[in-house]
Parts: C-alpha cells; structure tokens; sequence
C-alpha cells in the first residue's frame, strides 16, 4: 500500500495509521513470542530431560524470577505426567524431530520443565491475543482491510458492525495479557536460558551491518521517517553513528541466483528497474546440480550501497539504541546487566535472540498508547478510515513510480512500483528473507546466513544443533531459502509437501 500511496501522492487519514500500528504490533507480539517457544526455543531446551525434573524444585524456580500464576509444583507434575505419557506411547508429535541428548544442551532439568510448560501455554495464549489481528486485518498474517488510502474496516461507534466502544474494551484487554504474558514468563524465560548459554554471544556475528526502515509512523505521510521505531543504518557494528537510509542505493544481484538479468547477472539492478526471470532449463530442477560456485539459491542477493545488510529485531533495536530510543537503551542495558554481558554480545547468535525479547516487550507496552489514541479520535468525532480523493485511476498520472518502506517482524520490507496507463508495468518487493538468506553476490561478499556461520562449533555434524541455533535466530522463512546439505553434498533431510 505504502507503494503505491507513495506513487499517487496520497496521505492516510488518522485513524488509518494508527490501526496499521496496531495490526503491525500485536503481529510483532504474537510472532516473536510463537518464534521465541515454538520455532527456535527447542534449540536450546532438552525436552527429554524435564522428564527427570522435580516439579517442586521447577517451581521454585519459576517463582524465583517470576510472579506468574501457573508456577506450583502441581502444575509442573501435570505438565511432566503428560510429557511422559507422550514419550511411553512413542508419539513425542510436536517434540519428535530433536536432537534430545545433545552435549550442546546445557539447562538443568528443571529449567528444561519450565521451558516445556510456557511452550506449552503459549500456544493457547498466542491463538488468544491475535484475536485482535482478526478484528482489525480479518486474516494473520496477511491482513484483508488494507486499501491504498487507508483502511477497509469502518469506525462508527453507534454500529455493531464497525470498531466501536466495545472494540476498543476487547483490544485493551486483549493487550492486556499480550504484555503480561510478555513481562512474566516470556522475558524471564530468556534471561534464564540465556544465562547458560552466554558463550554464544561469541557465535553467529554476520556481517556486521544492519539495516532499519522504521516502523510505526508517527504521521500519516507515505514515506515518513517520523516512526517510532526509528530508521537507519549501523555500519561495521559501530554504535557511534546511525547513518540515513537511501531507497535508491538499494539493489540486487542475482550472480549466484537462479534467475538471470537481460543485461548480464555480474550487474546489480535497482528494484524499480528488477527483473525476475528463471534462468534454469534444464531437464532436473536446479538444486539436482547444486553448485555453490555458480548458481545455488532460489534467492537474489540484495545489497545497501554494495553492502550487505542483516535486517530483523537485531538490526531494529541497534538503530534505536544508537538513535537514542529512550526505552529500548532501558531494557537493553537491563538485559546486558542482568546477563553480566558487555554491548559487544549484540553482536551475536544470542544477541539476536535477547533482541527479539527487548522489541516484543516496548512493542506491547505501546498496544494500549495506540488504542488510546483510536478511542480519543472516536471520541471526539474522527470517524475517517480512508482518503479516496485519488481513488479514481482516470485522475492518475499517465506514468508514476513509488516505494513503501515496512517492518516486518523479521525485518525490512520494501515495495517497489512502476504504473503506466494506470496499471502495474512493474512490481518488484525486497523481502527480509532475501536481505539474511542471500547468496553471494558478484564480489562474491557473503549474505548474513553464510557469514554468521563462519566459525561455528559443530560437535556432531549429523545432529548440528548449533548450526540451528545461529540459522533460527534470524527467523528465516524455511520453505524459500534453507537447503541442508553435509560438506560433500549428500542430502541430509527432505521434506514432502503434499
């Protein structure tokens, strides 16, 4: 939307900006949480091992770093009885795929217990909280009620049918337990897994440049810089400057790609001028000769100004802690105290991971600021949900080109867009995948994937959970851009999807 809004000049109402923040937060929220337990926890937590835990020991542990209801030892036993019961039974289901075992892991039994319970509950808490997705976007995470000009859903506060009082009553209870779940057993739990794993904030550095768009906007411009998570660029991890971004220094190689440039594949194109053309034709798909000297991904190498760029949590906290964001310096130097760490273990595996904490926590404390401020224009007659002045393609330039700039929970998202005789004559979209999960390009410089791995401990190169461990910490999207492979080529998983 950002494109094209950007493209026809138009400026969103009020109201619409503010539902954009608040289907982009609890997004952010709910996503970082299911990330943290369900997606990247279990690279850290022994599941087999809360089997020999004591449940009265588990609980006072729980209840030392946290005022959480669900902490008795009777709870724990519950959880435990019905773990055992799905390893006596042989379907460990969600917890059949582990390396469980591994001498990589490294928490007590009973922190593996607490971890296995929250695991647990937040699945009932995560399909909760993003009730208020579906109220305000209808679908997660691909929202139906976004419009160029603003917002589909109506604000009448006389009407069942749209946003009205008693909206704004289950989104600030809804936001409510977001943020208390968040606080008492979200954070807690990363404090106290990261503290036995303090060694990997000597792992998975990458490339060492990051790279913000800014997220939440303050105003209602297209474009604007004016956002509460604030737009920048860190270079060569030096905190000491937040360098501007520039849309057109934005670029894409595809040398070691599976798509090929009308120019030549050595170049690398703006997206305004991107080409997305399979070059492939032989007999097998490509992977069947994968080779890492030519072509070897399905994904295009973006590069900032030549440079490549780590976008995600990680990147987002560092621009705003050098951009002197006032509460993300609080919880991030909360967060390095606590451990017993220095500034430099962001710049890292664990650092990724306590980022994505920090952002879910200041993300959740604004939910209730966003409502408010939906509720006081309710108030006082701002009803507007959408600027269709421009609506009308008969009133369209005859040529117009736009960018939009997003946060995506796992980073940058830009849009890119060429209209002539108002339709689409080119489209071109730089997702956060592509920026971590990027091949080489033709200086043959690393993409943050490849370069975070550098280095790596392996203890058992048939079970790499360490590997896991740096990979999952960038979110990455699996189905796209993750191939495994050991060092001589033979497959080491597949998966079927049918």
């Amino acid at each position: 939307m950002r494109a094209v809004e950007d493209a026809l000049g138009i400026t969103i109402p009020d109201n619409a900006r503010i539902i954009r923040n608040l289907i982009s937060g609890i997004q952010y929220v709910q996503d970082h949480v299911i990330h943290f337990y369900h997606l990247h926890a279990l690279d850290w937590v022994d599941i087999i091992s809360a089997l020999k835990a004591d449940p009265a020991k588990t609980s006072a542990l729980a209840q030392s770093i946290s005022d959480w209801h669900n902490s008795s030892t009777s709870y724990f036993k519950g959880v435990q009885d019905k773990l055992k019961a799905f390893v006596e039974g042989g379907q460990l289901g969600l917890f059949a795929n582990g390396y469980w075992g591994h001498a990589a892991y490294k928490l007590p039994a009973e922190a593996n217990l607490m971890a296995v319970a929250h695991y647990l509950e937040a699945l009932d808490w995560q399909r909760e909280v993003i009730k208020m997705q579906a109220l305000l976007g209808a679908k997660n995470p691909h929202a139906q009620t976004y419009l160029a000009g603003g917002m589909s859903i109506p604000i009448d506060p006389n009407s069942q049918n749209a946003l009205n009082a008693g909206s704004i009553a289950f989104m600030k209870k809804v936001a409510g337990e977001a943020h208390a779940f968040v606080e008492k057993v979200y954070i807690p739990d990363l404090l106290a897994v990261a503290s036995f794993y303090k060694d990997w904030a000597g792992h998975g550095s990458g490339v060492g440049n990051y790279l913000s768009y800014g997220q939440f906007p303050n105003d209602n411009e297209s474009n604007t810089a004016n956002t509460w998570l604030p737009r920048g660029i860190i270079l060569n991890r030096d905190l000491s400057r937040v360098h501007p971004v520039d849309h057109s220094k934005v670029t894409e190689y595809v040398t070691h790609s599976w798509y090929e440039y009308s120019d030549g594949d050595e170049k690398a194109r703006h997206p305004w001028e991107g080409e997305t053309k399979y070059k492939y034709t032989g007999p097998k798909p490509p992977y069947e000769y994968l080779n890492t000297d030519e072509k070897y991904s399905w994904l295009k190498a973006p590069r900032y100004d030549d440079k490549a760029m780590e976008v995600g949590p990680l990147s987002r906290m560092l621009v705003a802690y050098a951009s002197g964001h006032k509460r993300v310096q609080e919880v991030v130097n909360h967060v390095l105290k606590t451990l017993g760490v220095g500034p430099a273990a962001l710049f890292s595996t664990l650092g990724r991971v306590g980022a994505r904490g920090i952002e879910t926590l200041v993300t959740a404390e604004m939910l209730p600021v966003w409502i408010d401020q939906l509720a006081e224009n309710m108030k006082k007659g701002d009803l507007k949900i959408h600027n269709g002045e421009k609506w009308d393609p008969s009133t369209w330039p005859k040529e117009a080109q736009g960018y939009g700039f997003y946060e995506a929970p796992r980073g940058s998202l830009g849009h890119w867009v060429k209209i002539k005789d108002g339709k689409i004559e080119n489209y071109q979209c730089v997702v956060p995948g592509t920026w971590n999960g990027s091949p080489r390009d033709a200086k043959n410089q690393r993409g943050p994937y490849e370069e975070a791995l550098i280095g790596t401990p392996v203890a058992n190169a048939e079970q790499p959970v360490e590997i896991l461990r740096t990979v999952h910490s960038f979110d990455p999207c699996m189905a796209c851009a993750v191939h495994v492979l050991d060092p001589e080529g033979n497959e080491v998983t597949r998966i079927r999807v049918k």
